[in-house]
């Protein structure tokens, strides 16, 4: 039996009851219970450290709890209106990520940036979110999320486990609420600021943690920016990419490393046999996943550096029929065998590579040093065209050294 927590709220104090386990033979006249005590006047972000401190060992309660228990004083269910908003809207391949404080955290930036003057989200922020608030914001910003999906999946992101970060699903969400105001969303020219600045947040790498600080920055700033072609946000401003941070990428783990292969497919990239394009339709029907143009079992008998071989440079979205065939040899020779049990000739499938950013005549002739740079080159062309800024260092000492060439 599990510790059992009751939070137990009256007008003029919160009484806080842990339960522990008990043997059934005594009597609840006998059973002692600790009671935490908190006066009207205690501010809710210390309620809250305390409804998590208690609760580490049982159940957790987290900020949505506590405001979900605010609510409830004005006879609102917060946990039962969330949970019919996401069986509509939040259970898709990508907003299934979406949790009931993330959906907090990005109504109470929305209605901070609607009040005007200082803008803030965080934990104590949230906690003092009305209720007039969250009525007013809540379906628009429902709304803004879907919006948000729609233009992920136009990057050739399809689903959850593909999303670069999570958490810039946040503010997303609340620029796509508020853009959609006059239809501003649908226009070409917001869109594309709206991709930018998502790329550079992605390859950028900046959503790794203070994530409610950023947040602010970014819906402040991209509006700002929207309005005001000089007024750069701070996460394009702040856009680094180290070419040398290519070898590290060596799992979807990495934001960087999920964005590069969705930007793969946003190059219309088609499977190796069918030639089909691997758009959303593709994708889930067959079975797409990443692996290695030169095998794994190749580049190991072969010697090759695996801090190369298993870098996302070596690496593709393929579907599992298209892998199978691959096995553990030699490019040339899968490429042949290709050809003649897909019935392609060398010159369609070179078109086919080609979509993958992928040198033919390297990868023909199995020169992996040389196919190596060039993708190196070719990705770091994509990731420029993303984020719209310059990656700097292509041909530095330490590129050449562990590149074996510039990447220019």
């Amino acid at each position: 039996m599990e510790n059992l927590t009751f939070p137990l709220y009256r007008p003029s104090f919160l009484f806080y009851i842990v339960c522990t386990p008990c043997t059934p033979m005594f009597p609840l006249g006998q059973y002692t219970i600790p009671v935490i005590t908190l006066d009207k006047d205690t501010p809710k972000e210390a309620v809250c450290q305390v409804f998590e401190n208690v609760n580490t060992g049982g159940v957790s309660l987290t900020v949505f709890e506590l405001v979900t228990a605010i609510f409830a004083m004005d006879n609102f269910e917060l946990r039962k209106d969330w949970e019919e908003r996401k069986n509509k809207y939040f259970n898709d391949e990508i907003l299934s990520v979406t949790s009931a404080t993330d959906f907090l955290t990005a109504c109470t930036l929305l209605s901070s940036y609607k009040k005007g003057g200082t803008v803030s989200c965080k934990k104590k922020d949230v906690l003092n979110l009305t209720l007039a608030e969250y009525q007013r914001y809540a379906d628009d910003l429902t709304d803004g999320f879907v919006e948000a999906e729609k233009i992920l999946q136009e990057e050739r992101i399809f689903s959850s486990k593909d999303l670069p970060y999570t958490t810039q699903l946040i503010p997303l969400a609340v620029l796509c609420t508020l853009l959609a105001e006059h239809n501003r969303i649908k226009t070409t020219s917001v869109k594309d600021k709206i991709k930018q600045w998502y790329w550079c947040g992605v390859f950028g790498e900046m959503y790794g943690s203070a994530n409610e600080t950023r947040y602010v920055y970014d819906v402040v700033g991209v509006m700002a920016w929207l309005e005001d072609a000089s007024k750069t946000p701070k996460t394009v401003q702040e856009f680094y990419f180290n070419p040398v941070r290519l070898l590290s990428l060596q799992s979807r783990l990495s934001a960087a490393y999920k964005g590069i292969m969705a930007r793969i497919l946003k190059n219309q990239c088609k499977d190796f046999i069918s030639g089909r394009e691997m758009d959303f339709t593709v994708y889930k029907a067959e079975s797409i996943d990443i692996h290695h143009i030169f095998p794994r079992d190749y580049c190991e008998k072969k010697g090759l550096p695996r801090a190369k071989w298993n870098s996302v440079v070596n690496k593709t979205p393929i579907t599992y029929s298209t892998n199978r065939e691959i096995g553990g040899v030699a490019p040339s020779q899968y490429l042949t065998k290709i050809e003649k049990k897909g019935q392609v000739s060398p010159s369609v499938l070179d078109g086919y590579l080609r979509t993958h950013l992928i040198d033919t005549g390297d990868i023909r002739a199995d020169r992996f040093d040389d196919f190596f740079i060039k993708r190196s080159t070719a990705i770091l062309n994509e990731i420029e065209k993303a984020t719209g800024k310059t990656v700097s260092g292509r041909d530095s000492d330490l590129v050449i050294q562990d590149f074996g060439g510039a990447l220019l």
